[in-house]
Parts: C-alpha cells; sequence; structure tokens
C-alpha cells in the first residue's frame, strides 16, 4: 500500500509540474525569458521560488537524518542556511540586481573588465552547481529506494528527465511558476504528517527522544544492510545472521556479537533481539548516549574546528550560490530584490521547524537507520512505524510527494544557473546555446553519482557551500564594496579559494578513508580556505593597483544609487 501511494504521489508531482510549466511558458520564448524570466517576478513569489530552490534534499531529507544521528549538532545548520540570507540581503543583492547582469560571470566582467576572469567564475559556477546537484541525485534515488524498492538509479533517471523536460522547454519563466507553487507543496508535505505522527507519539505514550541514553530495538528488529558497512557494537550480545559478517558467511545461524568494530557485508541481514541498543555506523561516530544532544558531538576528532568551519561554509556559501543570487536578477529592481531576500529568512524558518521533529522521532521509531547510515531515509520510513495501514500509506505519499518536488525543484534552478553561464560564456547567449548547456549541466553528477558511493545529503550540500564560500563569496563581496580590485586580484583569489576547496572536495569524495586532521580538514575546509583566498585576491589586487579597471568609480555608483539617480 504504501507502494502504490509513493508512486501516485510521485505520478501528482510530475504531473503538477507539467501542468506549472505549461502556464509559465510562452509560446515564443525569449533569451530573456530562458535566463531571467524577462526581470519581471514579484517579490512574494520570487520569495517562494528562492525558497523551494533552497529547500533541496539536504533540508527535505539530510536535515531529519543528522537530528536522527546528533541531535542538537544538526540545529546550527539550518540556522545558518536562514542566518545567511541576512549577510546576503546586507551586502549583495540590492547592488547585484542594479548590475543589470544576467549572471556571476556577466557581474564578474562587467565588474571587472576582464574576460580572463569571466571564464575563472563560470568554472566556479560549474564546479558548485555539480556539486549541489549530487544530493539531489542522490536523495531521489534513496526515496525510490526506500519507498518502492526500485533501483537507486531509476531515482536519478527521474530527476534528470523532468528537470530537462521543464528547462528546455521555457528556462526561468517555467521554472519560476512551478517553484513557487512547490515551496506551499513541501511544507504541507513536511508540516502535516509531522503533526500527525507528533499527535500519535503523544497518544501512544512515548518516551522522550531526547533522553539521556543510546537509542534500542524496541521489538525483536530485522536489519537489511543494502551497502558495505562497518559498525560499532556497544553492548555483547547475540544476533541471526544471513549473510557476511566480518568476512564470514553465515545462513541464519546465531553470532555472539561482542562489542567491538564489526563489518557487515552487502546484502547481508542481521535480526536483534529487543532492548539491545543500536550499533552505530562509523560513519556516523556516536558513542555514549549524552553526546546526541551535545552541539559538538558529530565529529570525534577535532569537532569545535568542524563545527565552525563548517558554520562559516555555510553563511558565506550562501552568499554565493549561483542558482540563488540568479533568481535576484529576475526581480524588477534593487529594492524588490531587497524585499525578496528579506522574504526569504520567513519562508525557510517556517519550513525548518518540521525535521527536526522527524528526526526526534526516529531515534525512538527508526533507530536501526543509525546502524546502515541510511539515515537520510528517516522521514520516509517512520509514518509506516507509527501508523501502518493506510494511514501511514497516505502521509508517506503525501512526503514522498514533498521528497521529489524537493529534488525536481533545487535540480531545475541549478541547472539554469549553469545552462545560463554556458550560454553566456562560451556561446553569448542564445535559447539554442542555453539547451546545449542545460544538457551539459546534467551530464558531470550523473557520472559522478555513480562513484561516491552512500554519503548523507548534508554533508554533499555543504561540500558545494563551501566551494561557493571560498571562491564567489569573495569575489561578491570585494567587487560590490572594495573599489581597488583588479582582475589579477579577483582571478588569483579566485584559483586559490576556488581551486584549493574544489580539490578538498574532490579528495573527500573519491579518495580515502581519511582519519584525524586530514579527514577534518577535507571534510571541512572553509575555515582554511576562506581566509587565504581572501588574503590572496587583497594581497594581489595592491601589487596591480595600477590596473585598477577604468570604469571602477561608474560601477560602483551603479551598485550603489538609486536606479532612479543612475538612470537620469
Amino acid at each position: 500500500m504504501a507502494v502504490a501511494a509513493a508512486l501516485t504521489a510521485l505520478v501528482a508531482v510530475l504531473g503538477m509540474v507539467a501542468v506549472l510549466g505549461s502556464c509559465g511558458r510562452r509560446r515564443t520564448p525569449s533569451a530573456s525569458d530562458f535566463l531571467v524570466a524577462s526581470r519581471g517576478v514579484t517579490p512574494a513569489w520570487n520569495a517562494s521560488a528562492i525558497s523551494s530552490e533552497y529547500i533541496s534534499a539536504a533540508a527535505f531529507l539530510g536535515t531529519a537524518g543528522m537530528v536522527l544521528a546528533y541531535g542538537a549538532d544538526v540545529l546550527w545548520l539550518p540556522i545558518a542556511a536562514a542566518a545567511g540570507y541576512v549577510l546576503l540581503l546586507a551586502f549583495v543583492t540590492a547592488p547585484l540586481r542594479r548590475s543589470g547582469a544576467y549572471t556571476i560571470s556577466d557581474f564578474a566582467e562587467w565588474r571587472l573588465g576582464s574576460r580572463g576572469v569571466r571564464h575563472i567564475v563560470s568554472a566556479c559556477v560549474c564546479f558548485i552547481g555539480w556539486f549541489y546537484l549530487l544530493p539531489q541525485f542522490q536523495g531521489a534515488g534513496v526515496t525510490l529506494r526506500v519507498l518502492t524498492g526500485a533501483p537507486v538509479w531509476a531515482g536519478w533517471a527521474v530527476v534528470v528527465a523532468v528537470v530537462l523536460a521543464v528547462v528546455l522547454s521555457g528556462g526561468m519563466r517555467s521554472i519560476t511558476v512551478v517553484q513557487g507553487v512547490q515551496y506551499w507543496v513541501k511544507l504541507v508535505a513536511v508540516a502535516v504528517p509531522a503533526v500527525a505522527l507528533l499527535s500519535i507519539w503523544h497518544l501512544d505514550g512515548g518516551d522522550n527522544p531526547t533522553a539521556d541514553r543510546l537509542p534500542v530495538f524496541d521489538r525483536v528488529t530485522t536489519v537489511r544492510v543494502q551497502a558495505e558497512v562497518a559498525v560499532r557494537v556497544t553492548s555483547d550480545t547475540v544476533v541471526t545472521v544471513r549473510g557476511v559478517l566480518d568476512g564470514t558467511r553465515h545462513n541464519g545461524a546465531e553470532v555472539w556479537l561482542p562489542a567491538a568494530r564489526h563489518v557487515i557485508g552487502e546484502g547481508s541481514t542481521l535480526v536483534f533481539p529487543a532492548g539491545v541498543p543500536v550499533p552505530h555506523a562509523e560513519r556516523l561516530p556516536l558513542q555514549d548516549g549524552h553526546t546526541w544532544a551535545m552541539p559538538f558531538g558529530r565529529d570525534g576528532g577535532h569537532p569545535l574546528f568542524a563545527t565552525y568551519s563548517a558554520l562559516l561554509g555555510v553563511l558565506l556559501g550562501t552568499m554565493g550560490l549561483p542558482h540563488i543570487l540568479m533568481r535576484f536578477y529576475t526581480d524588477r529592481c534593487g529594492r524588490a530584490a531587497r524585499r525578496t531576500a528579506a522574504l526569504v529568512p520567513v519562508l525557510l524558518s517556517l519550513f525548518y521547524v518540521f525535521p527536526a521533529l522527524y528526526g526526534a522521532l526516529g531515534r525512538l521509531y527508526t533507530p536501526d537507520l543509525l546502524m546502515t547510515g541510511d539515515t537520510d531515509a528517516t522521514i520516509l520510513m517512520l509514518p509506516q512505524r507509527l501508523a501502518p495501514g493506510v494511514a501511514g500509506a497516505l502521509l508517506t505519499g503525501l512526503v514522498a510527494a514533498g521528497a521529489f518536488a524537493a529534488f525536481i525543484s533545487t535540480s531545475c534552478g541549478i541547472v539554469v544557473a549553469i545552462a545560463g553561464t554556458f550560454s553566456q560564456c562560451l556561446w553569448r547567449g542564445g535559447v539554442g546555446a542555453f539547451r546545449v548547456g542545460a544538457l551539459l549541466a546534467l551530464a558531470v553528477p550523473l557520472v559522478l553519482v555513480t562513484r561516491i558511493g552512500p554519503l548523507g545529503a548534508a554533508g554533499l550540500v555543504t561540500l558545494a557551500l563551501t566551494v561557493s564560500a571560498c571562491s564567489l563569496c569573495p569575489l561578491l563581496v570585494l567587487g560590490i564594496w572594495w573599489r581597488r580590485l583588479t582582475p589579477a586580484g579577483a582571478g588569483a583569489g579566485l584559483v586559490a579559494g576556488g581551486g584549493l576547496a574544489v580539490a578538498a572536495g574532490v579528495a573527500w569524495l573519491l579518495g580515502g578513508p581519511w582519519t584525524g586532521w586530514p579527514a577534518t580538514l577535507l571534510a571541512q575546509p572553509a575555515m582554511v580556505i576562506v581566509p587565504i583566498g581572501v588574503a590572496v585576491t587583497v594581497t594581489v589586487s595592491l601589487l596591480t593597483r595600477s590596473h585598477i579597471p577604468r570604469g571602477a568609480d561608474r560601477a560602483m555608483a551603479r551598485l550603489h544609487l538609486p536606479e532612479e539617480i543612475v538612470t537620469r
């Protein structure tokens, strides 16, 4: 029944996307329609679209999964995500809109007069977009696998097909209509089941999910491991194993499992007795019950550095996300862009209340996910665990609809940003060039997602935000507020900051396993790389002060004076 509900929800989301996309499509679309929706989007509608774009796989699935594993540790992530828009409002939105550029690459060339800097910015936009698409593909694959048993590639195929259909047909004008509605769809899809499940938990007299203890199996529980996983068992127990455990194959025999590290093979099934503490996957380093509610409990080696580095990356990274910044070009003027940015934190805060509830309830009702490491499935599995039958199936369908709306909405925005950059940088605009860019935008992450293995959506999004914080954020802030920025300084800073961040991200995804300081620095490098990027930009600009662009004063006036004064 849950499978039928999930498939029905998927069909409903796809139908809604098709109808809304056709409503926003013009019979003869122009390049301005594809790139910036002809600059005619109202602040309220644009804020809904931006919020929908930002509520990605990490927000919908990843936040609940991380709360399940780490408790209060994860709460600073959504707070930082919303707070990043305060910085965006204060330093970037209105001046960026007044520049009149179509993309960040256009802004860089307009402000600095350098085609070389434009090409470097375009490369940074592509890497950020590609990293950001990875969790959307993974989230779609996990959702279809958990709800229907389909292979993970089926979820990737659905996202690619729908995104191409929407983006290639109408560009920014179509996805603005789709995303504006999808924000409210996602809010309802996450809020209604959350309230229902919270009511069931209360009526059931459930335990306190934040209690100072390790989560335990409350009944005899069968756990199937999808991929090989190393777990840390904290209490001696006897389990029934069918599959490979510590390199030995078992066919349903009872096995003594001492408190130690154990490796479970792909496709193995373990049956745990009631009352046994749940083993934890090694990539979820929770060892003591009390650490679940501690803000620095996630990283066993260097938790304080990792937390502040991730916080810095999320805060500054929001200011440089190309698919978010591109939306402000669709506003009618700088004042409208500022109003849009002011509304976004309100809408995001309203949404982020609910994933935390799912994570807390998951600690009681889906603790087995801590063992498999598949914590992103928390929000998908809870309805059936708390309300088996028709009610749970309906709630599962609603959650599935919101999840796919999240994947599709965010993916559309990212593809438009990358495609716009490709078309403007390589082919100097045009609808045909935009469509080719959209195909290229999806090709790279689709290849990469097959090689990275199961990683959490929140961690993957943090990686994209870190690259943004180390590259485009310094360029935007200095380009808008510092007259003495030079093309050489901007280029050197982008290469140093963006290059190091991309290298760290690739090493973290494809290398390893890493331990100690290398693991911490590769996973959360913003605290080190952001200062390096800014220092290189400022130092090289001061050394090449004779090459300040001739139009710097005029550009600064346009960025900071009201439109009515500049256009006189």
